[in-house]
C-alpha cells in the first residue's frame, strides 16, 4: 500500500514565498552594486533547497516487513517489527518545532507537544497525520492522504 503526501496550501504557498522573496532581496543587492549578499542568499537558497530534498515527504508506503516514509533522495524504512503502537494524532496547536521545517515543502524534523512529548515529522497536512511509536521509545509523526485506512493497514500487521 502506497499513499501520497499532500500538502497544505500553505506548505505549498510558504516555499515559493520565501524563495521569491530571497530572489527579489538579492536583486535588489546587486542594483546596490553589492555582491556578497546575493552570494550568502544564494547559499541559503541552496541549502534549504537541499534540505527539503533530503527530508521533504512524497509518499508513505507499507510492504510486509517495513513502514516507510519515501522521500526525494532517501527512503526512511521502519521495521514493522520495531513498531508498539500506531494511531491517528493530528499535531495540537501546542507543537513546537525544535529544529526542522514548519512549512517548507511539508513538515519536518524534530518537534515537541505537552501531551505527546519529542517526535520526528513527515507530513503534509495536520488533518492527515498519525503517531508511530517505537518499542524504543522513539516517535515518528507522519501523513498521508487516507490516514484511517494507512493506521488501519499497519495495525493488521502488527498483529
Amino acid at each position: 500500500m502506497k499513499k501520497k503526501v499532500i500538502l497544505s496550501t500553505y506548505a505549498m504557498i510558504n516555499p515559493i514565498a520565501i524563495i521569491a522573496f530571497l530572489f527579489v532581496f538579492s536583486y535588489w543587492q546587486l542594483s546596490k552594486g553589492e555582491e556578497w549578499p546575493v552570494y550568502l542568499l544564494s547559499g541559503i537558497i541552496s541549502l534549504l533547497c537541499l534540505m527539503a530534498l533530503f527530508y521533504a515527504p512524497i509518499s508513505i508506503s507499507l510492504s510486509d516487513k517495513d513502514l516507510s516514509v519515501n522521500r526525494s533522495l532517501k527512503i526512511k524504512d521502519i521495521p514493522l517489527s520495531d513498531i508498539s503502537s500506531v494511531r491517528l494524532c493530528p499535531p495540537t496547536m501546542a507543537e513546537r518545532r525544535l529544529l526542522g521545517s514548519g512549512g517548507f515543502f511539508g513538515y519536518w524534523g524534530w518537534f515537541s507537544e505537552p501531551s505527546i512529548g519529542r517526535y520526528f515529522s513527515y507530513y503534509g497536512k495536520a488533518s492527515d497525520c498519525f503517531l508511530v511509536t517505537l518499542k524504543n521509545g522513539k516517535k515518528y509523526m507522519l501523513g498521508c492522504k487516507d490516514a484511517p485506512e494507512m493506521v488501519n493497514a499497519i495495525q493488521s500487521k502488527l498483529i
